[in-house]
């Protein structure tokens, strides 16, 4: 997402950079520009109106013609405020300290509803907590049987009493029970429609008024565009809702309506789904998303998502390996292994500086065919050619081959490579012990 919006900001921004000057002119063509940039990525008109007023007035203030490094002053400015668009207060959940905490996942069917309930409790619960989930949506029985395979997938509880007995009454015992077993997150799950309607609204609202939940979150589908700023206010309108929850954050599309949703309903946004799988969830940090949308990287949810993910002790042991100057085709493999833990190259080179045009000219389908080859073929190797691929021979290559479904040329390719890297790490290691001298 915002892949058109970062490519037209930055190359807007780096031109002015280049300037060792501003004049109100070529100002006012920057403007233009980025005006030009966030209307074609779909943000609301009068949200764009707004923030290039603002980004004037802040650079009149800051007196930017001026400045010795206008360029670089015009960025900051454009940063702040694509920050404060998307909301620079706490975003973070209401989560009390003493007792328990009550959240409620509302939303239109069809929005991932339920599993971002799953992800969240996940979540919580790698952060010590102890949640346990309602299932309230009793009219689509799928929805009870996915929230229960999704808690024995995170060991979490699911409080259900079928289809038989009404929401309301569900929702007030599963309550009870949580907090009776000392369950310190109660997450209910909610029915959706395909539209917004009397009966929807009436139900989520009783339930509101039954439970007096410390959290309303909305689910909302990033794909669909302006669609989503209609959807908040009008949930928003009933029952006051605390956050949003993007889902499909990861997809491909615009963006614009993701830029323009807090500053039209004031609603923050608290979370982004960025997948399919019970990890693909992120606290939302909008001075973060700023960085990425102006392709300044984003280190920090990088280092998260690598501490979250790789094996900590698997990595250092390879580390300490290569700068021992050992290299094998076994730790070739583990780091391949624990590089895909991180998703794809693209979305893992746009959270690094600068990174973000060669991101853009990558083909993850392309670079996962090739990793999975590498895989193979390292897998079709016997331990000692792992240990030493130099005594492979021409018939050795040619069994690899078979057995991994590539051609003897990529074999080629990747002992080439091997012994390329292998140059490097031994360099490595032996600068390493000059240093030590």
């Amino acid at each position: 997402m915002f892949d058109s919006l970062q490519e037209k900001l930055t190359k807007t921004l780096r031109n002015v950079q280049g300037k060792g000057r501003l004049s109100e002119r070529n100002m006012e063509e920057t403007l233009k520009e980025i005006r030009i940039a966030l209307l074609e990525s779909d943000v609301n008109y009068q949200v764009v109106k707004d923030f290039l007023e603002r980004i004037r007035q802040e650079s009149i203030g800051q007196d930017v013609l001026n400045s010795v490094e206008p360029g670089q002053l015009l960025v900051k400015i454009v940063n702040d405020e694509i920050i404060r668009l998307l909301g620079d207060e706490d975003n973070s959940l209401n989560l009390n300290e003493k007792g328990s905490t009550t959240i409620m996942l509302v939303g239109l069917q069809g929005t991932g509803k339920t599993t971002q309930l799953a992800k969240i409790a996940n979540l919580l619960k790698k952060q010590g907590r102890k949640p346990i989930m309602i299932a309230g949506d009793i009219y689509r029985p799928a929805a009870i049987d996915q929230l229960k395979t999704l808690g024995k997938q995170i060991d979490v509880e699911v409080y259900s009493e079928g289809t038989d007995v009404d929401v309301l009454t569900q929702v007030i015992n599963g309550v009870k029970y949580a907090k009776d077993n000392g369950y310190d997150v109660i997450l209910i799950d909610t029915a959706g429609r395909l539209q917004i309607d009397e009966v929807l609204m009436q139900e989520l609202k009783d339930i509101k008024d039954a439970v007096d939940p410390d959290e309303i979150l909305l689910t909302v589908d990033a794909l669909t565009g302006q669609d989503i700023v209609n959807v908040a206010n009008s949930f928003n309108e009933l029952l006051d809702v605390t956050g949003l929850v993007l889902t499909k954050f990861d997809g491909d599309s615009k963006g614009g309506a993701a830029l323009s949703v807090k500053a039209v309903t004031g609603v923050p946004i608290k979370f982004t789904g960025v997948g399919e799988k019970i990890n693909d969830i992120e606290v939302f940090h909008p001075d973060r998303l700023a960085q990425r949308i102006l392709g300044m990287g984003d280190v920090v949810s990088f280092v998260e998502k690598a501490q979250e993910e790789i094996d900590m002790k698997e990595a250092e042991k390879t580390a300490n390996r290569l700068m021992q100057g050992k290299f094998t085709m076994d730790d070739l493999l583990s780091s391949i292994e624990q590089s895909r833990k991180l998703g794809p190259i693209s979305s893992i080179m746009k959270m690094m500086p600068g990174m973000s045009d060669m991101a853009n000219a990558i083909n993850d389908n392309d670079a996962d065919k090739e990793l999975k080859s590498i895989k193979a073929i390292i897998q079709s190797m016997t331990p000692e050619e792992r240990e030493d691929p130099s005594i492979m021979r021409s018939s050795h290559k040619r069994r690899i081959a078979k057995g991994s479904g590539t051609t003897v040329d990529q074999v080629n390719k990747l002992c080439n490579q091997y012994d390329k890297m292998k140059k490097l790490f031994k360099n490595m290691s032996s600068l390493q012990s000059m240093f030590r001298m």
